[in-house]
């Protein structure tokens, strides 16, 4: 989710998914694994894993659904429950119930009827913001969707295009969760009267507008809040030498949505035993206890350990704005409409 990392396992593409030695697992470019697990996956199952990344999660999505009769690999990972439907009514997936799909924690499961798809992460899509700027400014950063509409915030805030970036998508779903039907248009109204500024995709938001990363920094970035992750602090602890004490980052906890993702076998995939196999294997407690300094999500199998450093800088955040994944379905598509005619035009 948080976009840090590049994958493992070959990626040169050269062995396709007809070679049933090899599974191919398709991504968004947020697919991070330890060498060491995925080394350990590989013996034990006897396949070669070929990763192939596509670009952000909305983009991977499409070019996946636009390939589905000739699939680039046998798995896909990196779906969320904002797109979740768009896959299903596309036949993006053909059925599978992974090994282990018994400890996945109830709620965070979904098509249970069919099972299309495996939960693999859960995270919450936040405001971040930049800890020295209002320290310095001497102004308390803004808590919740409310806040943010307010004067002393107004030119601070960057944000993602709904239309193509998967965070951006989540962030606008919280506010329709937050203000309903009736309410949300007119909130996105005073929010780009305060001075909101879009950008297309997650890499550009938070690496070179948000003046709070290490990136944003080296790129003068000049937005002290930026919709980021809950588990976006503890990578400005982890990838800085010497560590601070603290996370020069925070988390509005009042701003967020909670996504969740899943992986599915490809329909038309070739190597569908290799496929099942991988499935079982995101779902494994090695590699849910994996995950969390990897991709910065949290694990969806009950009783997988979360990293000390995780736990201290990047909290699960404990009452989130969701939305029935039947609602999204149903809403999406024209909720997108309606904010790019309001905010983009």
């Amino acid at each position: 989710m948080a976009g840090t990392l590049a994958a493992c396992g070959s990626s040169d593409g050269g062995q396709g998914s007809g070679d049933s030695k090899t599974v191919t697992l398709v991504s968004h470019n947020s697919w991070a694994a330890s060498k060491g697990v995925i080394a350990a996956f590989e013996k034990q199952s006897g396949y070669k894993v070929n990763v192939l990344e596509d670009g952000d999660a909305g983009q991977a999505v499409n070019k996946a659904i636009l390939t589905k009769d000739n699939p680039q690999g046998d798995v896909f990972f990196g779906v969320d429950n904002t797109l979740l439907s768009r896959a299903l009514d596309n036949g993006l997936f053909q059925p599978y119930e992974a090994k282990g799909s018994d400890r996945i924690a109830p709620e965070y499961r979904a098509d249970q009827d069919k099972h299309r798809v495996t939960p693999v992460d859960t995270g919450d899509i936040c405001v971040n913001y930049d800890k020295k700027y209002f320290a310095d400014h001497k102004l308390d950063p803004p808590r919740s969707f409310d806040d943010l509409v307010k004067p002393q915030y107004k030119n601070l805030l960057v944000t993602e295009n709904a239309s193509t970036s998967s965070p951006g998508l989540g962030f606008l779903l919280g506010t329709a969760a937050k203000y309903g039907d009736g309410g949300w248009e007119g909130y996105w109204k005073k929010l780009k009267a305060n001075g909101v500024k879009v950008v297309d995709g997650w890499e550009q938001a938070y690496n070179e507008e948000f003046s709070g990363s290490a990136s944003g920094k080296k790129a003068k970035g000049d937005r002290p809040l930026v919709v980021s992750y809950a588990s976006s602090p503890p990578v400005e602890v982890v990838y800085t030498d010497p560590k601070p004490t603290t996370a020069p980052t925070g988390v509005a906890q009042g701003t967020c949505f909670r996504q969740v993702e899943y992986a599915g076998l490809l329909s038309n995939a070739k190597n569908t035993k290799g496929g099942k196999a991988f499935l079982d294997f995101l779902i494994s407690e090695r590699f849910q206890e994996d995950m969390p300094l990897n991709m910065y999500v949290y694990p969806v199998r009950e009783g997988a350990q979360v990293p000390p450093e995780f736990v201290k800088y990047g909290p699960q955040v404990k009452d989130p704005e969701t939305m029935d994944p039947a609602k999204i379905a149903d809403r999406r598509d024209q909720w997108v409409k309606s904010w790019t005619s309001l905010v983009l035009k």
